[in-house]
């Protein structure tokens, strides 16, 4: 039997009604369900193919139940960038609705495989996973991301651990305009930090050691906005020891 698909779709604000099967003649139309998605931050080709995916399955057999096994069999969360969704279903209206969202891309990942320097490269979102670098490039295609992504340097042995989570946290807790200040991560020998900033348009060196990194970040952020407000620049913080900090200026021009 061949049903009239009718996808409501919130994009950017705007309602776009598509029927998907407008072409068939009306003789042979009937109209089944009534699906309204939105699609969040997720980019928009991924986003649709993922809702295409889960409204067949639910129109095969009006199962909730099916359509989770499927995404959970066919992985199809990550295969289409979805960090989170949810699937409702009217069967008075005929009304399904389904809601997803994506992550927020946060840095560009270089991943160390061996001592040898071999890498592989991956986006660190606001989830702490990694994801593949399409998911950067298709956002910018969309125009959804604009702005530069900071570097991380990661060793992979580091990706196992909790050092991968433990930067998303303080990546995040960071206001977006001292975020933009900051141009590479680097997690060394003995789980050391090192924040490269960029301030005043010079670079800046920030090293925060192995402990407290939450607490660090936010005395580095106190640190550069003063310094900014009196028109100076740092060529190095040291706040390895959070009790003594160590500010090297850079010379004035």
């Amino acid at each position: 039997m061949r049903f009239l698909l009718a996808i409501t779709a919130v994009l950017s604000g705007n309602l776009l009604i598509q029927d998907a099967l407008a072409d068939i003649p009306s003789d042979e139309k009937k109209t089944d369900l009534v699906y309204q998605t939105a699609f969040g931050r997720c980019p928009n080709r991924p986003a649709g193919e993922f809702i295409v995916r889960l409204t067949k399955t639910f129109d095969e057999s009006h199962s909730l139940r099916d359509v989770k096994k499927r995404i959970v069999n066919e992985k199809l969360l990550p295969k289409h960038f979805v960090s989170e969704y949810q699937m409702q279903y009217d069967p008075i209206r005929g009304l399904v609705k389904i809601t997803i969202d994506c992550p927020e891309p946060l840095m560009k990942v270089e991943v160390y495989k061996n001592e040898q320097g071999e890498s592989y490269e991956a986006i660190l979102v606001d989830n702490g996973e990694l994801y593949d670098p399409a998911y950067e490039a298709l956002l910018r295609s969309e125009h959804r991301l604009s702005h530069e992504l900071p570097s991380l340097a990661l060793p992979i042995k580091d990706v196992e651990k909790e050092v991968q989570k433990e930067i998303t946290q303080i990546i995040k807790q960071v206001p977006e305009q001292f975020r933009r200040k900051i141009s590479e991560v680097i997690v060394g020998e003995e789980k050391k930090l090192i924040i490269i900033l960029t301030t005043r348009g010079q670079p800046c060196s920030a090293f925060l050691g192995n402990d407290a990194w939450d607490e660090k970040i936010q005395s580095l952020k106190r640190i550069v906005d003063g310094l900014e407000a009196q028109n100076k620049t740092a060529a190095t913080i040291d706040l390895t020891n959070a009790k003594k900090v160590v500010v090297k200026l850079k010379d004035n021009p």
